[in-house]
């Protein structure tokens, strides 16, 4: 028997039937979304479980439960309405609503992630429904022990946490973050194979610097600027503390921390409870990937290019590292991979002696490197033609800045430049495929972080690529999962990247594409999964005794969990 919760747990019967034992009846059954499973509930389980009477006379199969709520989301006229279609869904049936997405992943992927989720994420107050997850603030962060015991949910593997300071291209937003967590959890599932019994989604409500948010009557959250400094790191201590008292095995994703926390937060916590921030590692993971299956197709080594990142928070610091150390991985010493990797913040070029958060001085150039430049060429354009770069990587949030004028230098450098505008939603992308595609006459390779169309060049449909870190972290955190993993290495995020190109270079790299289509996504997850358990053994840090190093495959296909309704029994009280 797998105790889930103190309402119901699984159990294996004598003919190897897995069957849910329920300790509650009636109403509340059906108020609780794991558990509900609407007409399919039949007229046995309907007599025993008091719910005989609640629920319209037809037994449904859950084929025409699909059918119905399809077509219920594909009435609705606007992407936001879609979301809360979806939401609603998943507050009432819960196993539905995977069904319902592992059917039809990649239409409903840009709903429930990027890029609905920053309108949603703005709007959370407003469309607000149901509570989700724990909710944590300076109100009851000193409860924080007793507010987890309030989750009825007794086995949590995996979790994800943001403060909301710097969601998407949208920064600072307060409580409303939360629908972040539940979106990146939908993909954990839909897309990795983890269980929903089995994660929770959390809102760490910090307080916000939005004196508009502050002053809506509507606002949810709490009414205070944000944590600073001790105070801030004492909250988070105390989370943690709480996590590891309630649910000790559980995996934890940070998610979308302001830059100014980010890499201190994973420092402070990543021995301490395996954990990973997903706008660092999980950016560079995907990007590394892209840029490998970007060098395979054009016959090329990554040791080789000179590679420009714009924008230098948690997700271009991310990725500017993941690209040095594959160029280390490639041969070149780190000295030498640091000079072939440009990063820019808001003030221009990082280089040495200037003045910069910490986390930026590992990545900034030394000044030898930029000799006889100029004053003027630390910019983006400048730098571009300067260093002679072949890869642009766009991580800045500034949408438009990347440039006809700096496309066409690349295009005097290389004979297919690389040019990935990452960042999200839409609106923040540094430039739009057909404009990137028509600057270098069809010439550049690109991919995006939110979903674009097929661009047409010389009378052909050329696909983009989404470098989605949703290939990367429910592998990443299933494979953790699995490992048992004491923590999770730099070593493990790197397999999961490797693992992306390998599959890109095996299914699709002969079609031209750097990632793979997004109807993939739980393919890619059992082989991200596999190659993450393989490494954590590897590394001496994976604690299972389940599995073996040589086994690993089969055990990641027999654990993913998948959206099916189980038969009912009522637990009679002795």
């Amino acid at each position: 028997m797998a105790r889930i919760s103190r309402y119901f747990e699984t159990a294996r019967g004598a003919d190897g039937t897995t069957r849910m034992r329920v300790h509650l009846d009636g109403a509340a059954l059906l108020r609780m979304p794991l558990l509900n499973k609407g007409t399919s509930f039949s007229q046995e389980e309907r007599i025993a479980l008091g719910i005989d009477g609640l629920l319209p006379p037809h037994v449904g199969t859950m084929e025409q439960q699909l059918e119905r709520t399809y077509a219920a989301f594909r009435r609705e006229p606007t992407p936001l309405a879609k979301y809360s279609n979806l939401r609603a869904l998943q507050e009432r049936n819960e196993i539905l609503y995977y069904a319902l997405l592992e059917r039809h992943l990649a239409e409903m992927l840009p709903i429930i992630y990027t890029p609905t989720v920053g309108d949603a994420v703005k709007n959370a107050s407003t469309i607000y429904q149901a509570a989700r997850g724990l909710s944590l603030s300076p109100l009851n962060i000193d409860r924080a022990a007793k507010v987890a015991d309030n989750c009825i949910l007794d086995d949590v593997r995996i979790l994800v946490a943001t403060d909301s300071s710097a969601i998407l291209g949208i920064g600072d937003q307060g409580w409303g973050g939360l629908a972040i967590s539940i979106g990146k959890l939908a993909l954990y599932t839909a897309a990795g194979g983890v269980s929903p019994y089995r994660s929770l989604p959390i809102g760490l409500d910090v307080g916000t610097d939005r004196d508009d948010l502050l002053k809506s009557a509507s606002y949810l959250g709490v009414r205070q600027k944000r944590l600073r400094g001790a105070e801030y790191l004492a909250f988070m201590d105390k989370f943690v503390d709480a996590v590891k008292m309630r649910w000790p095995r559980a995996v934890l994703q940070w998610e979308d921390l302001s830059k100014d926390t980010a890499f201190e937060v994973l420092d402070r916590y990543r021995k301490k409870l395996p954990s990973f921030n997903d706008d660092i590692q999980g950016t560079g993971a995907v990007a590394l990937a892209g840029l490998v299956s970007a060098c395979a197709l054009r016959g090329r080594k990554m040791r080789d290019e000179v590679v420009v990142v714009h924008g230098a928070g948690a997700g271009g610091a991310g990725v500017a590292w993941a690209i040095q150390h594959g160029m280390v991985r490639e041969g070149l010493t780190p000295a030498e991979a640091r000079a072939r990797v440009f990063v820019l913040d808001s003030k221009g070029l990082l280089v040495e002696g200037r003045k910069m958060e910490d986390y930026k001085a590992t990545l900034a150039q030394e000044t030898a490197r930029i000799s006889g430049w100029g004053d003027g060429a630390l910019q983006l354009e400048a730098t571009i033609a300067k260093s002679r770069a072949t890869v642009l990587m766009g991580l800045s949030g500034q949408p438009g800045c990347f440039t006809e004028p700096m496309v066409r230098a690349m295009c005097e450098h290389v004979e297919r430049p690389v040019v990935f505008p990452l960042s999200n939603p839409t609106s923040s992308c540094e430039a739009t495929p057909e404009d990137i595609l028509a600057w270098s006459r069809g010439r550049a390779i690109v991919a995006t972080g939110s979903p674009f169309d097929p661009v047409k060049v010389d009378g052909r449909d050329v696909p983009i690529g989404q470098g989605n870190n949703a290939f990367i972290f429910p592998g990443l955190g299933f494979g953790a999962i699995l490992a048992e993993a004491s923590e999770i290495t730099d070593g493990m995020v790197a397999a999961a990247s490797y693992a992306l190109a390998d599959y890109v270079k095996e299914k699709h790299l002969a079609q031209g594409l750097v990632y793979p289509p997004v109807d993939e996504m739980r393919a890619v997850s059992e082989r991200v999964a596999t190659r993450v358990i393989e490494q954590a053994f590897a590394e001496g840090v994976a604690r299972t005794t389940r599995t073996t190093p040589e086994a690993v495959g089969a055990h990641v296909r027999a654990k993913g969990w998948q959206p099916r309704y189980l038969p009912f029994e009522k637990v009679v009280s002795s």
